[in-house]
């Protein structure tokens, strides 16, 4: 149960309201994950679903590479929701399964694709040492272009910011959260 449990429709302030049927009627088609807690602070929610938006909907990162993004940093910060949301999507664009399981459970992935290799091995690197050495940056850079790789530099930003506010507000995914062993 979060924290903060989901605000009724008739609680909201107009701009509380504003938010969540901008979020609803939106390409995620309803308010979950960490919208019902962010909804509480609408100009913040508004922002975040409108960034999100982009890197989710509109970002030219392909989105095998998105996912992989995604799982990555849901599987550092351990953000079951987050995970449990996009493992099926990560696999409907074609990330593997292996790969998938090999990062749920803190595994390296023998990558057969060396674009995601470089991926992850750029968000591992971002992630544990809150930097990107000249290798991996320009392996990213040389992958993904100038424009891609402040997508991708973004995403992670968004998605750690979304971890972040899964795991404070104790957001859970139905069914519960996914063992990360």
């Amino acid at each position: 149960m979060s924290r903060l449990p989901p605000l009724e429709t008739q609680e909201m302030t107009p701009e509380q309201r504003r938010v969540h049927d901008d979020i609803a009627n939106g390409p995620r088609g309803s308010v979950r994950g960490p919208f019902p807690v962010l909804v509480r602070s609408p100009g913040l929610a508004d922002h975040v679903q409108k960034a999100g938006g982009y890197l989710r909907y509109e970002s030219e990162l392909p989105g095998k590479l998105r996912e992989l993004a995604i799982l990555t940093v849901a599987r550092y910060w351990e953000a079951g929701y987050e995970w449990a949301a996009h493992a099926p999507i990560a696999e409907s664009e074609g990330l593997a399964s292996a790969t998938i399981e090999a990062i749920r459970v803190g595994a390296a992935p023998d990558f057969a694709d060396p674009a995601e290799a470089a991926v992850h091995a750029f968000c591992m690197e971002v992630l544990t040492t809150r930097e990107a050495a000249d290798g991996n940056y320009r392996a990213a850079l040389d992958l993904l272009g100038e424009e891609g790789l402040v997508d991708l530099v973004g995403l992670m930003g968004y998605y750690c910011l979304v971890s972040f506010t899964l795991n404070v507000f104790r957001i859970e995914p139905p069914g519960g959260p996914p063992s990360f062993a």
